[in-house]
């Protein structure tokens, strides 16, 4: 599906990483609210990087997160990188010394990628997880339609871990991919597939920094998602850009 397929992006531009951080950080908590409210249960991606952590982190000290019922939020990874659990690289590591740690979640709602110390391949892992997402869908449908899917950026403009010329990017019959030879280590990954990432009702980029901004206005200025994937993902009901003053330096 082409760029011109889907609606104009929101961007939310804010000063720096914390102002953003804390405006990403209030509209999740209404995000969750208002999907608790309309289907009992709310779908969470989550994002590693610093604008993952911070996000957490700016929740937690928002005060708010004691409005949510955490036992019906599902809580999904776009990424992992394989390396063993309890690893600080992990993504879900970042993410639970950042907040989910001190969250009364429902351990069975939790749904962290494979571990590489858990005897099993990264296509094994891979395809554990679009296993597990396909249980939670439910109604023949292979994922569930994510309330919120919550993405980093690098400055080659990747997400999760789908890299510009990488293989990964055209593979599309399956939820979630083996990554073998990423650019950025580790070499080895898995990650969501575009089709997985792009049935979220809301896809949001999140990016902080100067050495971002080509990559920002690369992905928002039309480019290919061979050579951008940031520019091949899009919310169902929208894609919002949540940028501070660095990275959005060279948009028009």
């Amino acid at each position: 599906m082409s760029g011109d397929e889907f609606g104009a992006p929101e961007i939310v531009r804010r000063p720096d990483k914390a102002t953003l951080s804390a405006q990403i950080a209030g509209r999740l908590v209404d995000r969750i609210l208002t999907a608790q409210r309309d289907r009992g249960v709310a779908h969470v991606v989550l994002t590693g990087g610093s604008m993952g952590s911070a996000s957490l982190e700016a929740l937690g000290a928002s005060g708010r997160a004691d409005e949510i019922d955490w036992s019906a939020v599902e809580i999904w990874w776009g990424d992992e990188r394989f390396v063993p659990f309890g690893d600080g690289e992990r993504n879900e590591v970042q993410a639970r010394q950042a907040l989910l740690d001190r969250l009364p979640l429902d351990p069975a709602r939790v749904h962290p990628m494979a571990a590489s110390d858990e005897g099993v391949t990264t296509e094994d892992g891979a395809a554990r997880y679009a296993d597990q997402l396909a249980t939670a869908a439910g109604d023949g449908e292979t994922v569930p339609a994510f309330d919120v899917l919550m993405l980093g950026v690098g400055p080659d403009a990747h997400v999760a871990s789908l890299f510009p010329g990488h293989p990964a990017l055209d593979i599309d019959a399956t939820a979630a991919v083996a990554i073998h030879d990423s650019p950025k280590p580790p070499p080895d990954r898995i990650s969501m597939t575009y089709p997985t990432l792009n049935a979220a009702r809301e896809v949001w980029l999140m990016v902080a920094g100067a050495d971002k901004a080509d990559a920002v206005a690369r992905a928002l200025g039309g480019a290919d998602r061979h050579q951008a994937p940031a520019a091949g993902v899009h919310g169902t009901d929208a894609t919002v850009w949540w940028l501070d003053d660095a990275a959005a330096a060279q948009l028009t």
